[in-house]
């Protein structure tokens, strides 16, 4: 089985180097950036299988490169990690909104950082190495069809396109739809238990799958004070 590339952008060269070398000593293909535009570049030259991106870079920051990268169809798909020093709610929002799959706060443990990395890969890797069983069956509720082989959704029979993290929560309230799940019980389920990310990453996640279902964002329904369900169109 060929190895898992991985693309690190970073301007900092120590961190650069510790990046590179940590995911190498754990078997995956590293590449190299310093700068956004470089690293936009060698995304569009050689798709790798994830991204980890720093935000404060020379020129062309983090978020703007992640920006470019979820508008381009070619690019969208590609996993990206987020490692910052910018450790603050506001940016950690930021970056999960606009499609970020993880963020990993400076100073990491680089222990912590490969787990991350390794479980972004898995849940975009579903995609294409899906395991036999009743998790891989597509789902159909009223207009929505989700099919976790293809990593395909379809609303009224269009595509839309939703990154993994998305794809996985959408899919968790679909096939349960009418059930109630709490923020933690979706981070739980999602990412798995103790994950260190904040409820608030839920309601960001949310708010981008509603956006991207368009006139059937209300399928998705708000419990307040509880959660989030889908709801059964039956």
């Amino acid at each position: 089985m060929a190895k898992a590339s991985v693309l690190v952008i970073e301007d900092d060269p120590d961190i650069l180097e510790l990046l590179a070398y940590t995911l190498g000593k754990e078997g995956y293909e590293t590449a190299r950036a310093a700068t956004g535009e470089a690293g936009l570049a060698a995304m569009r030259e050689r798709a790798p299988d994830l991204v980890l991106l720093d935000v404060m870079l020379p020129g062309m920051d983090g978020f703007e490169l992640l920006r470019k990268a979820k508008s381009d169809p070619a690019l969208a798909p590609i996993p990206v990690l987020m490692v910052s020093a910018r450790g603050e709610e506001a940016d950690v929002v930021t970056g999960l909104e606009l499609g970020a799959e993880d963020y990993v706060t400076k100073p990491f443990s680089p222990r912590v950082l490969v787990a991350r990395a390794r479980a972004a890969l898995r849940r975009s890797g579903d995609r294409s190495a899906p395991s036999p069983g009743a998790a891989d069956c597509a789902v159909v509720r009223g207009p929505c069809s989700l099919d976790p082989a293809r990593h395909e959704l379809l609303v009224d029979g269009d595509p839309v396109e939703l990154s993994a993290t998305e794809f996985a929560m959408l899919e968790l309230l679909m096939r349960e739809s009418g059930r109630v799940f709490t923020r933690a019980q979706m981070l739980d389920r999602v990412r798995g238990r103790d994950y260190p990310v904040t409820d608030r990453a839920v309601d960001v996640q949310i708010l981008s799958i509603r956006r991207k279902l368009g006139a059937r964002a209300d399928l998705v329904e708000t419990i307040r004070g509880v959660g989030y369900r889908f709801r059964d169109p039956r």
